[in-house]
């Protein structure tokens, strides 16, 4: 039952993730853009020149609110990943409960040797 509510809630996180996928590439270029007008603005020497970068930092800033649901996506990704997390915990956990259970020598040394194989 737990895997399953973990998998129902990491689904429901993939589609509002795939929702806000437009509004968090539209932030990220956003705050990029901010931080190229901001480099512009302090390179400026006129007083005109550090005005029109001004406008223009405003008007991008506008669309970085704007785009504010991308918050959401974002929280939407750190559910997907603490899923995951805890899905591969209890994974591990139920390896290292099923290889306690084998007693057999030989089966834990292939195991083993399968692992010295892989690195």
């Amino acid at each position: 039952m737990k895997k399953f509510m973990l998998f129902i809630i990491g689904l429901i996180a993939l589609f509002v993730l795939l929702a806000n996928l437009g509004p968090m590439v539209l932030l990220g270029v956003s705050v990029w853009l901010l931080y190229v007008v901001f480099k512009q603005f302090i390179k400026s020497d006129s007083t005109a020149g550090k005005i029109g970068w001004v406008i223009a930092g405003l008007l991008i800033l506008s669309i970085a609110v704007a785009n504010g649901y991308a918050v959401i996506g974002l929280a939407a990704a750190y559910v997907l990943y603490v899923i995951y997390k805890k899905w591969q915990e209890d994974k591990l956990e139920e390896d290292v409960s099923f290889s306690a259970k084998q007693d057999d020598p030989f089966t834990n040394f292939e195991k083993q040797w399968a692992e010295m194989k892989n690195y």
